[in-house]
């Protein structure tokens, strides 16, 4: 099972919200996950993010594969900074 981190829609009509989640790669956009990682909201100004930095950290190491959007998002929180530092790190006790 490939996993990927993407964004679900929410929200209502033409006033988009975005949940931050772990699903199959198969599965629909807005259709099963495993696991909510955080929320996008980009109505508001400046646009709001919330991101569990524990979870997305343990799915990048489980093998996860981030989505362009939520890549972005995840390196604008610091987590793809924290995420390459501990592999550097693992790489270097090595």
């Amino acid at each position: 099972m490939a996993v990927k981190l993407r964004l679900t829609r929410m929200g209502a009509k033409k006033a988009p919200r975005y949940r931050i989640v772990a699903a199959d790669s198969r599965t629909a956009r807005d259709g099963r996950f495993i696991e909510i990682i955080g929320y996008y909201d980009p109505t508001t100004e400046p646009e709001t993010v919330k991101v569990d930095a524990e979870k997305a950290l343990k799915w990048l190491n489980n093998g996860a594969q981030p989505s362009d959007t939520v890549r972005n998002i995840l390196s604008g929180q610091g987590v793809m900074k924290q995420f390459h530092d501990a592999k550097a790190a693992a790489k270097g006790k090595k």
